[in-house]
């Protein structure tokens, strides 16, 4: 009986090992850790790879992926400084830039990082706009946290540190890039670890 009790629960080990590397290998990188392989810089910001990290500094800009989505879970590690200016970025999501004026803000939506007023880290944007109410102010100026997107349809659902933080349905935009925002001169938006899963396939 403790035999087979023990292959029972081996088996179980086995099954949930293989289901988890099943889910790792739906993800897929969005930043290689080195250069900018893969993006397109617009607007003001200055962007570099240091130390494994995608930084971003200076003026109002954005910097896009070459990967488009529609459905989609999109997750990485985010941190902002005040390097002399209150820090506001964002991470985008279905934006393109306009026609127009590509070094302008994307069309898309935005999962807004800021900790400071209201409208902060976890909240949903949409062009200059605060739309989808976060519950809580997670975040601190100088620290690493986790910001997690799933967008499936018009559901849209933010996660920060695991945390379900933001519930909102929306139709306005259906695909496009993803894409990280440098705000203003005198703060430092950093990014690693960025994956995405496409839901479509």
């Amino acid at each position: 009986m403790i035999r087979k009790s023990l292959a029972v629960f081996a088996c179980a080990i086995l099954a949930l090992s293989a289901a988890s590397a099943e889910d790792n290998s739906k993800w897929i990188s969005l930043f290689n850790g080195k250069d900018l392989s893969g993006w397109t810089v617009r607007g003001k910001t200055t962007w570099s790879v240091q130390q494994g990290v995608l930084v971003g500094l200076g003026g109002m800009g954005h910097i896009y992926t070459e990967a488009r989505c529609s459905d989609f879970e999109v997750k990485g590690m985010f941190r902002v400084s005040n390097q002399g200016a209150v820090p506001n970025s964002g991470f985008y999501f279905r934006a393109n830039p306009p026609a127009d004026n590509p070094n302008d803000f994307p069309q898309g939506y935005e999962a807004q990082i800021c900790n400071h007023g209201d409208g902060y880290t976890g909240w949903l944007w949409k062009p200059g706009k605060p739309t989808g109410k976060a519950t809580e102010l997670l975040t601190k100026d100088g620290e690493w946290f986790s910001y997690r997107i799933r967008a499936v349809g018009t559901h849209l659902q933010f996660w920060i540190n695991d945390k379900l933080v933001m519930t909102y349905d929306d139709a306005e935009y259906k695909t496009g890039h993803f894409a990280i925002q440098g705000h203003n001169p005198g703060m430092k938006v950093e990014a690693k670890e960025l994956y995405y899963m496409d839901l479509n396939k």
